[in-house]
């Protein structure tokens, strides 16, 4: 394909959102109902139907998953002088939402072979801080990429501890743990519905828990605090945290539409498979037993010395034939704004970030778009045998 037909096609993304016609006939039945501005039926359906979709007896939707974490730790009383544990292999705004609590986020690293928090090194951050007197408020793990956190082991050690979970699930919406859905875990979970993400409400994210003096404490603070008076009263700090009743209308559309979209990405997936298959040095990430995975991304490890080229020659020609490709997530740890931080590291997360690279995972691409990646990647590995 010639540059100029390959930017009229317009570049393959990594992971677009995946809308139809049942996401266009419920978001025109919210405009046609006149709840346009933030709560509303919609809204009621969307909260009731997530809960039960993660197994959750409470659901608050919001404006966004970071919001949904921000809300958390606000509860467990995460403020100045005190940690929350977070893992340094994950998006910014996990690390993010401690920092606008007033608390400071202590980094640990993951295991190499899935990314995730190191139950053993986070045994070990723990008991150095208990032993040096600080308070740690939470302990954050990430569902990565849509694999669920270590959850069987995280807990009793958290448990052990006195420190309650907050699962970060932005990422596993649709995935398992011990046959338990993600979303479950922890005294409260986020969820994020980013135009990215498994499933889109375009922005929006949900606080999920079993407590009910949880929720009612979110929705209080979402709703900028306001007290039950005929006229404006506020007693304390709030947010304008709460999701719109359109954009809940099209969360609604995707949630019936959810385990199908899994299934065109765990396809995505099986192709990877089959392509990359028996290339030396080169492996799927999250690839062993990933059956209670969503798949929500696909990413590749690459050992340059096996494999004779590395990821970023990779990335390179896929983004020369304007393909979308991205490294794992930066550690946070190696964030500027985070220099200060401290961490508990085995190296991991760094050498996962020098070899990872993730790839074209959206189940909104067309067979004529997957076909454009599998011949790119399968030419560039021609070029490199």
């Amino acid at each position: 394909m010639s540059p100029v037909d390959t930017r009229r096609r317009g570049r393959i993304l990594l992971s677009s959102p995946d809308v139809g016609t049942r996401e266009e006939q419920l978001v025109g039945e919210a405009i046609r109902s006149g709840w346009i501005a933030p709560l509303g039926p919609m809204v009621d359906a969307f909260e009731e139907r997530i809960a039960a979709r993660c197994g959750r007896q409470h659901a608050v939707a919001l404006s966004s998953g970071t919001a949904a974490l921000h809300l958390a730790l606000l509860q467990v009383g995460a403020g100045p002088g005190s940690v929350v544990v977070v893992p340094t292999l994950t998006f910014a705004a996990t690390a993010n939402a401690v920092a606008y609590t007033g608390a400071e986020p202590v980094f640990v690293d993951c295991d190499e072979e899935f990314g995730l928090l190191d139950p053993a090194l986070l045994e070990q951050a723990l008991e150095a801080l208990r032993a040096e007197g600080t308070r740690v408020a939470a302990v954050i793990p990430v569902d990565l990429l849509g694999r669920c956190a270590d959850y069987s082991r995280l807990l009793p050690v958290c448990e052990r501890f006195g420190v309650p979970v907050i699962s970060d699930a932005a990422e596993g919406l649709g995935a398992t743990h011990a046959s338990r859905p993600a979303g479950s875990f922890g005294l409260m979970a986020a969820l994020s519905f980013n135009g990215n993400k498994i499933m889109t409400t375009s922005g929006g994210g949900m606080l999920l828990t079993d407590d009910a003096g949880i929720a009612r404490r979110a929705r209080y603070l979402s709703t900028q605090a306001r007290q039950p008076a005929v006229h404006y009263e506020h007693t304390e700090i709030g947010y304008n945290y709460r999701l719109s009743n359109v954009l809940a209308a099209l969360g609604l559309a995707q949630l019936e539409r959810l385990d199908e979209m899994i299934g065109r990405r765990r396809h995505l997936r099986e192709e990877y498979a089959r392509l990359l298959g028996g290339v030396p040095g080169v492996r799927i990430f999250q690839r062993a037993d990933d059956d209670a995975d969503n798949c929500w991304l696909t990413a590749v490890l690459v050992d340059p010395q096996q494999a004779g080229w590395s990821v970023d020659e990779l990335r390179t020609a896929l983004d020369d034939a304007d393909i979308e490709s991205r490294p794992l997530w930066k550690p946070m740890h190696r964030q500027p704004v985070f220099a200060d931080a401290r961490s508990f590291l085995s190296g991991a997360a760094d050498r996962l970030f020098a070899t990872g690279l993730t790839l074209p995972s959206g189940s909104a691409l067309t067979p004529d778009q997957i076909d454009e990646v599998m011949s790119c990647v399968g030419s560039f590995l021609g070029r490199h045998r």
